[in-house]
């Protein structure tokens, strides 16, 4: 049976997977016969062109059941492979099903089918299910808390509600907030032509340089520093520019805090009685 099911699972990669799971209109011997007599003739004689006929003739459950759970999901996840991982599943409900158990096929094989879908979409996630499951704990007692309340969940009351304290409930804390990834391919929005933009497209590039903002901010810096001193120029520089603090930009001018925090001060207020003069000016034009 296994080396039969080795065979049938490679012809079925090729006859099905590959032609995107369409069942073919050609005809077999098999479709003039009742389906329960095609199921002893399985049973009794399990060989691959009985097999190929059950699959096709119960293709339509994999396809249904993809359809269902893929209507959840990501745009970015693909229905035929969720249906190949189907096949998968339907192949075994065939080898499991019992006709003496009075149990309709397509109820038998639903879960097969869904479970092998399910198992594939689990492989392919970077989480482990017990992260999963922690995340689903938490973030259902904060929602229920904040429900009740009418306000975002406290630590302490998110902690009491799941009855865990101390280092477990930081662990359930830390993998509450896993780090997620997203497919640079998924869709962000659909645009006016029809056409999906994907992230990709929308992605902003930090290390790109805007030389109109990059021109502005130059033009700026000499406007506010047009007219002070050397010492002056530097205070609003290291300040403004590079982030530096009172007492730092002291001791690299050798100053005392306090003397910067005055000179910035005055500068402020030297700016400040310009700009509403150049206000003044463009008002009158």
């Amino acid at each position: 049976m296994s080396a039969l099911k080795s065979s049938v699972r490679g012809g079925l990669r090729g006859r099905f997977i590959v032609r995107h799971a369409e069942p073919s209109n050609l005809p077999t011997p098999f479709d003039k016969l009742p389906i329960n007599d095609v199921w002893k003739k399985y049973k009794k004689d399990p060989n691959e062109a009985i097999r190929n006929f059950l699959m096709e003739k119960f293709l339509h459950l994999v396809r249904f059941n993809a359809e269902r759970i893929h209507a959840r999901l990501p745009d970015e996840v693909d229905i035929e492979d969720l249906m190949s991982a189907g096949l998968f599943g339907l192949m075994d409900a065939i080898d499991s099903f019992d006709l003496d158990r009075k149990v309709k096929f397509e109820t038998f094989s639903a879960n097969r089918i869904r479970g092998a879908i399910l198992d594939e979409l689990r492989s392919m996630d970077w989480v482990p299910r017990l992260v999963r499951h922690r995340t689903a704990k938490f973030d259902q007692a904060r929602q229920q808390i904040e429900m009740e309340l009418g306000r975002p969940a406290t630590d302490t009351e998110v902690s009491q509600r799941l009855g865990i304290q101390g280092e477990e409930f930081d662990k359930v804390k830390r993998d509450s907030s896993a780090v997620g990834t997203r497919s640079l391919n998924q869709r962000a929005f659909q645009s006016d032509g029809g056409r999906d933009v994907r992230e990709i497209d929308v992605v902003k590039d930090d290390s790109q340089v805007n030389p109109l903002g990059d021109l502005q901010r130059r033009d700026l810096k000499e406007l506010i520093t047009k007219g002070l001193s050397r010492a002056e120029r530097l205070i609003v520089i290291l300040y403004y520019y590079e982030g530096m603090t009172m007492k730092e930009i002291g001791a690299t001018l050798d100053l005392s805090e306090s003397r910067v925090s005055q000179m910035h001060s005055s500068i402020l207020a030297r700016l400040k009685a310009q700009l509403q003069h150049r206000l003044k000016e463009i008002e009158e034009d």
